[in-house]
């Protein structure tokens, strides 16, 4: 079968296939929507996944023990570099950062962010020395390198020198087949599934809890307006716990009890996301720091009335159709009360813009740019 010479390196999927998971199988699937065919190295457990979403490319398997992170860095700088030879590629793509040395000068390296350098205190200190050593590697070393957003870019020359060659722009994509209004069916599903009232609304959170993030600004700001009033829905937070220790003591109190003004719901499935987000009164996620934004995006595309911040690449996802506020407690609680008692008419128009301009956010168009960058 023929095909692009190039191999991407999938074994920086997780276990949950969540981050930057999203990113590599939306970036296959919409290369083979393109009919542009690549090689592709998974851990054993993803490759099938990966097949069933993109099956027109080439699937190799890597060794099982490269499912340890410390053994996979180790088989990236040593058996990467033999399969790229043995399947004659002439380009390796390492999606997540790093990537094999000797290999860098036809590697194309994608950095997803640069909160590393400007927001540290997000981050354990083993994970900004990691990551600021590799991001400057990449971008002193790599052929090529990729940023999902503008506003990356600008804070990767910022505070890690200009590269050797200029990083190239590739937004992401949204999967329009998971990413929807959700049906009457979807909303009944979700709301038996977790135990809401058929008439429930609430307020949706939908990403790692990390400091970035602002969850315990998010949770503070609910909890004053519900002490105002008596109508504020429930909000419930999905994601799975990062290393926010504050968020992550109000999460745990919380639980997951139906009926409560907040809850945890852990990592749920792909399927009930547009449920969660589309069926929402307000979708809120006041981070200060997104190299893209795509729980915004996806958001967008579900339907929803998104809260957000002004802050780094979401703009560009959002535009003027999301509605802006700070990140701290007093203006997050402002901007909930002016989203739940404003005008429907305006909340359907802001919703139906939002939709309309994540039509213009698709995995073939980020597809495309890498194929420049490939080429």
């Amino acid at each position: 079968m023929g095909g692009l010479p190039v191999l991407v390196d999938a074994t920086s999927i997780p276990p949950n296939r969540g981050g930057v998971a999203r990113y590599i199988s939306g970036l296959l699937a919409g290369l083979d929507e393109l009919g542009e065919h690549v090689d592709v190295v998974a851990k054993p457990d993803d490759v099938a996944w990966l097949r069933g979403l993109a099956p027109g490319h080439r699937y190799h398997a890597a060794p099982e023990w490269t499912a340890s992170r410390p053994l996979r860095l180790v088989w990236e700088q040593t058996g990467l570099v033999a399969l790229t030879r043995r399947v004659g590629a002439a380009v390796l793509h390492s999606p997540h950062y790093t990537f094999p040395v000797i290999r860098a000068s036809r590697t194309v390296v994608t950095l997803h962010d640069a909160t590393f350098f400007s927001d540290p205190a997000a981050h354990s200190t083993l994970k900004v020395r990691f990551f600021r050593a590799w991001t400057r590697l990449a971008r002193r070393l790599a052929r090529a390198t990729v940023a999902p957003s503008a506003a990356t870019v600008r804070e990767l020359d910022r505070f890690a020198g200009r590269p050797r060659r200029a990083t190239v722009v590739a937004h992401l994509g949204v999967d329009r087949s998971l990413f929807h209004p959700p049906t009457d069916a979807d909303l009944a599903a979700f709301r038996a599934a977790h135990e809401l009232a058929a008439d429930a609304e609430w307020i949706a959170f939908l990403g790692t809890v990390e400091p970035r993030k602002r969850v315990p600004e998010l949770i503070a700001a609910h909890r004053a307006l519900g002490a105002e009033r008596s109508d504020v829905p429930a909000l419930l937070v999905a994601g799975g716990l990062g290393w926010d220790e504050a968020a992550e003591r109000e999460l745990t109190a919380a639980g997951d009890r139906p009926g409560a003004p907040l809850r945890h719901l852990g990592y749920l499935p792909v399927d009930e996301l547009r449920a969660l987000l589309g069926g929402s009164r307000v979708v809120a996620y006041p981070s200060i720091a997104e190299g893209f934004g795509l729980p915004v995006l996806e958001a967008m595309a579900s339907g929803a009335d998104v809260l957000t911040t002004d802050r780094l690449a979401i703009p560009e996802v959002g535009g003027d159709t999301v509605t802006y506020t700070e990140p701290d407690a007093g203006p997050i609680r402002t901007a909930l009360a002016g989203l739940l008692d404003g005008d429907p008419a305006d909340r359907a128009d802001r919703i139906a813009r939002a939709r309309r301009r994540a039509d213009g956010f698709t995995w073939a168009a980020c597809a495309r740019a890498h194929l420049g960058v490939y080429r």
